[in-house]
């Protein structure tokens, strides 16, 4: 938090967060005002998904092959203009399902165009890639307490347009944060490639989607996750959101969910601040051993244990998966050459993303055939089973950890002295 950079990014995703959270609540509270239900509140969040792991790729490569920086903004702009248009829609009256659901996938093709370009600019903005993941985390993991009851306060304000045109408004902050980011210059094993010659940029696209591909699949920790992962969107966390919100709020009422979510989110706070302190040689390894709190969350809710204990499960759930998730992406940021980086990163949030619309979509039929209480106590058995076979592989256990430290600092940031940059300057180069 020294750095001026880190500083500006950690507020854009910090408060662009804040937006995020609070759109479910606009979106479900002004679609059920207008006389819609659960089916199109989840129609319009499918529309934003769908998208979002469609386009994500694409990202992916705009991000290495052009400025980053360019594209998040662009990004962030895009979507400043879809939720203030959402706005104006909830705030007219005339809210139209179609309508609702072509802006969310606009939004969440905006989303993809950006979410890349992340992986690639944390390296280069903090002398700490572990402990800028973890601080990133942390603030998300903070707004994702505040977010939901910000918008609740909003609604009852004003109206679900007015949480849309606040939402915009985060977005704006965001995008006026990374320009006013002072980058520095490209390392020399992160220039964008050539520039192709007309009539072949078709063609040039191609070769950095293969390329980026060949990067993500040489890298058999990287896909071997990928896979883990997706077995456990479909089996485990994709039936868990939905089946533990209907038993809770159920069996406990609404405010009793509340109560477990903000407990959850506050666990997840504990996650990222452990992992800014604990450096595991193995980080990998480190994380799946957390991981194997990731079945508290459903087991509890099946067991049909007291709001107490339930309370408990969340706030673990939500430190293992923190603490995984800081671990994962340092991994990332540091193994991937930085020219790759947005386009690999790419590839493994489409992995991760694109089996959880199958996982919820199956939550009703499985819930319906075997029991709610017998699924989620099947959900939290598969994410202990998640963790022991990430620790199963051995690419993924004994992958070492490589110290993320920027090479190239900020010339402007002179409050770092010649001395600490001169102790520091062949960590970047070990494992």
């Amino acid at each position: 938090m020294r750095s001026r950079e880190f500083g500006l990014f950690f507020v854009a995703r910090g408060i662009a967060r804040l937006g995020d959270m609070m759109a479910p609540v606009a979106l479900a509270a002004g679609l059920i005002m207008h006389g819609y239900g659960a089916g199109a509140v989840g129609l319009a969040m499918a529309s934003m998904t769908a998208c979002f792991a469609g386009f994500v790729i694409f990202g992916g490569v705009f991000a290495d092959r052009f400025n980053a920086r360019a594209v998040m903004i662009g990004a962030d702009l895009a979507r400043v203009g879809t939720q203030l248009a959402m706005a104006g829609l909830f705030l007219s009256g005339d809210v139209v399902l179609w309508q609702v659901c072509a802006l969310s996938a606009l939004n969440g093709t905006a989303a993809a165009m950006f979410q890349p370009g992340v992986a690639g600019i944390i390296p280069r903005i903090a002398d700490d890639v572990q402990g800028a993941n973890a601080s990133i985390r942390t603030a998300e993991s903070a707004m994702t307490l505040a977010g939901p009851a910000a918008a609740g306060a909003l609604v009852g304000l004003t109206s679900p347009g007015g949480v849309y045109a606040a939402h915009a408004g985060t977005y704006a902050v965001s995008a006026l944060c990374l320009a006013l980011l002072r980058l520095p210059p490209r390392p020399a094993d992160d220039a964008p490639p050539p520039r192709p010659p007309k009539g072949g940029r078709g063609r040039a696209f191609r070769a950095d989607l293969a390329e980026g591909w060949r990067e993500f699949s040489s890298r058999t920790w990287m896909w071997a996750v990928i896979a883990v992962w997706m077995v456990f969107m479909i089996g485990s966390w994709g039936p868990t959101v939905p089946l533990v919100a209907a038993e809770v709020v159920g069996e406990y009422g609404a405010g009793a969910y509340g109560v477990v979510n903000s407990v959850m989110g506050a666990g997840m706070v504990v996650g990222g601040l452990v992992a800014m302190r604990l450096r595991p040689a193995r980080p990998l390894r480190a994380g799946a051993i957390a991981a194997l709190g990731f079945g508290a969350q459903p087991a509890a809710v099946g067991l049909g244990l007291p709001v107490p204990a339930i309370a408990g499960a969340m706030a673990v759930a939500g430190a293992a998966l923190a603490f995984w998730g800081v671990m994962w992406a340092t991994s990332v940021q540091t193994q991937v050459p930085p020219a790759a980086l947005s386009r690999v990163n790419a590839y493994e949030i489409a992995g991760s993303v694109a089996m959880l619309p199958v996982g919820n979509a199956l939550a009703g039929p499985a819930a319906g055939a075997f029991g709610a209480h017998a699924v989620l106590v099947f959900s939290g058995a598969l994410a202990l089973l998640t963790a022991c076979a990430l620790l199963a592989v051995p690419a993924i256990r004994n992958l070492r950890r490589v110290d993320g430290v920027r090479k190239d600092p900020v010339k402007a940031d002179t409050r770092r002295t010649d001395a600490r940059m001169t102790d520091r300057s062949g960590e970047g180069k070990t494992g």
